[in-house]
């Protein structure tokens, strides 16, 4: 119940904060936008769809027999609810390793998955900062904006180096661990429980990147598509307003807001993408373009996900769980 008002919260002032920014112009703006604009960004979202389900039977490797093509695609669509639907995201993984789970894959299997899924984001967020970077070196840039990319830069460098380190250290990162946690008073049983799963993760994760690498290659490639395609959104949608920005600056206005949205623990960054989004935009193209913008955008990339999205969560985790219930009762 509470995490329901949480995210009805999130939602209201998702709405709420563009319509105050832009007033009464944005819906006539919204009135004038292309319909089949729209339509364009809608397939391109379930084109998403289509290319992490490639991505996820990649990863999977020698284990995507256990998992159906038609099942790996409610994979994807329950866990982008999950993301869209939980404080920071926290849903997303837990929904991957558990629906992953109840086709066979081990769970250290599935959280290596996940991982190396993550650190392909990683990689191509990189990569596409530093373009931007470099593109910016020609460019005359604002104060702000110049702020905004290194600290960019920064947070993604520092998190590559991160993983590394533990990657390298690992078992040191363990030791301390379990010192900390004796610290606690927890258990020896439980913390070496809880080494025992980050070890056969690790073994998992090892696994996984010792696939061969055209699939590596590959998984690559379908991200940055991925990315690319989700990224493009909000300048179409900017496009489509009539507003001349730069695919690099809607780009960098999508990551920094979505950033924000992570970090403030709201279900799918409710509120404070909008927010963050709107303080970015409104200088470059106007109040009412930028409300109306933000408006399409999160439509098309986070109500659209919970709305389909939602129902497959419900018949892949709610179903299974329904008939177990319903298999004590008849026992008893």
């Amino acid at each position: 119940m509470k995490r329901s008002l949480l995210l009805l919260i999130g939602l209201l002032a998702a709405v709420l904060i563009p319509v105050l920014l832009g007033g009464g112009e944005t819906w006539a703006r919204l009135r004038s936008f292309p319909l089949n604009w729209l339509l364009i960004m809608f397939g391109m979202i379930l084109l998403c769809w289509g290319i992490n389900t490639l991505r996820l039977r990649l990863l999977l490797g020698d284990q995507r027999e256990k998992v159906a093509p038609l099942k790996s695609l409610g994979v994807v669509m329950a866990a982008e609810f999950a993301y869209c639907a939980t404080p920071g995201g926290s849903g997303g993984p837990l929904t991957i390793m558990a629906l992953l789970a109840r086709c066979g894959v081990r769970p250290a299997r599935g959280s290596a998955v996940f991982a190396m899924d993550q650190l392909s984001d990683l990689l191509f967020f990189l990569c596409a900062l530093s373009g931007i970077l470099i593109y910016a070196l020609f460019q005359h840039l604002s104060d702000r904006l110049e702020w905004l990319l290194t600290v960019s830069a920064v947070s993604l460098f520092g998190g590559l180096f991160s993983c590394v380190l533990i990657a390298r250290y690992h078992r040191a990162l363990i030791r301390l661990s379990g010192r900390l946690l004796a610290g606690m008073n927890i258990t020896a049983r439980t913390r070496r429980r809880w080494a025992r799963k980050l070890l056969h993760f690790l073994a998992a994760f090892t696994d996984t990147l010792k696939l061969p690498w055209q699939t590596l290659v590959q998984v690559f490639a379908l991200t940055c598509v991925h990315w690319l395609l989700r990224y493009s959104v909000l300048y179409l949608a900017l496009r489509g307003l009539g507003a001349d920005l730069q695919w690099a600056w809607s780009f960098l206005v999508q990551m920094l807001s979505l950033g924000a949205g992570q970090f403030s623990l709201l279900p799918g960054g409710a509120g404070a993408a909008e927010l963050t989004s709107a303080a970015l935009l409104a200088p470059m193209v106007g109040k009412s373009t930028a409300a109306a913008a933000i408006l399409i955008w999160r439509v098309v990339t986070y109500y659209f996900y919970l709305l389909v999205g939602g129902p497959v969560f419900v018949l892949m985790l709610g179903k299974p769980l329904l008939k177990k219930l319903m298999n004590v009762r008849q026992a008893s």
